[in-house]
């Protein structure tokens, strides 16, 4: 997983905290920092001319403000800049080809009105093709040795991609990891019981915690120094990811791809909005 930690800003204010998590990310894993805005559009008239010198001037300034808060955070990390004139959302989206994770802010929430992430991260959280982390303003800042908490739901190559940037994370940062996997009853399992059967609630809770440790033992064993938590909890997805999540330093999701740019899936959509912790969506075959 290797490339930059790319962070996109829009000049609003709540690129800082993706600034901070991307740099703390890079410093951890020995990858450049890439601070990218875009949006400044091609001049064609006097007055057009004007203003676009205006905003690109006023892009300069916010990189080199971010890149200096960057280099004070983590005086090591290398950081390099660009300004492009295309949309955010295709800048980003290309430059996630050759990336190991772009970084999005966005507003903070009350406890009761929650938030709404904007067009731009709706879709390059749904076409990247690398893991897109979103960080909420609000958010603590990056915490040592942080859990890392992952939603198992996919096992065997589905769900290589969604765990290997979980325990690339944790190892980086010398942190934990908690495997998490939901199971409602009813839905449909490959397992099934000695008799041919489906199984019962019992049986089927063992079927669950068997296809999670399985999951999970080749990761184990290439990241034997990182500590793993696994649960396996009756119940929907959602409520299960935030109960878990809830003083987590990152979750780690999958998302189906081929779906439309906008439409993440109700779990994914339901974690961006209500989760506590930033969270990392990780594009799944």
């Amino acid at each position: 997983m290797g490339g930059s930690v790319v962070v996109g800003l829009d000049g609003s204010g709540h690129s800082d905290p993706a600034v901070r998590w991307g740099a703390a990310e890079a410093a951890a894993r020995g990858l450049t920092l890439h601070l990218l805005h875009a949006g400044n559009p091609q001049p064609s008239t006097v007055r057009v001319a004007h203003d676009s010198a205006a905003r690109k001037r006023y892009g300069a300034e916010l990189l080199a403000s971010a890149e200096a808060a960057a280099h004070a955070w983590h005086p090591g990390i290398i950081v390099t800049t660009e300004q492009v004139p295309e949309e955010a959302v295709e800048a980003l989206v290309d430059r996630s080809g050759q990336a190991a994770m772009v970084v999005l802010g966005s507003r903070g929430h009350e406890a009761i009105d929650g938030f709404l992430l904007g067009s731009v991260s709706l879709h390059v959280l749904g076409r990247a093709e690398c893991p897109v982390v979103t960080v909420r303003e609000g958010q603590p800042a990056p915490r040592p040795r942080p859990e890392v908490v992952v939603g198992v739901q996919d096992v065997g190559p589905q769900g290589e991609a969604v765990l290997e940037l979980a325990f690339t994370v944790a190892a980086a940062h010398r942190g934990s990891v908690r495997a998490v996997r939901a199971w409602e009853p009813g839905v449909a399992v490959d397992a099934v019981s000695a008799s041919g059967l489906a199984p019962d609630a019992g049986e089927r809770e063992v079927a669950e915690r068997k296809a999670l440790a399985d999951a999970l033992a080749p990761w184990r064993a290439r990241f034997p120094d990182v500590e793993v938590t696994e649960e396996v909890a009756r119940g929907k997805a959602v409520p299960v990811l935030l109960g878990a999540c809830s003083r987590a330093g990152l979750l780690v999701i999958g998302r189906r791809v081929g779906r439309s740019p906008t439409r993440l899936g109700p779990v994914v959509l339901a974690v961006l909005h209500h989760g506590r912790c930033p969270v990392a969506v990780v594009p799944r075959t």
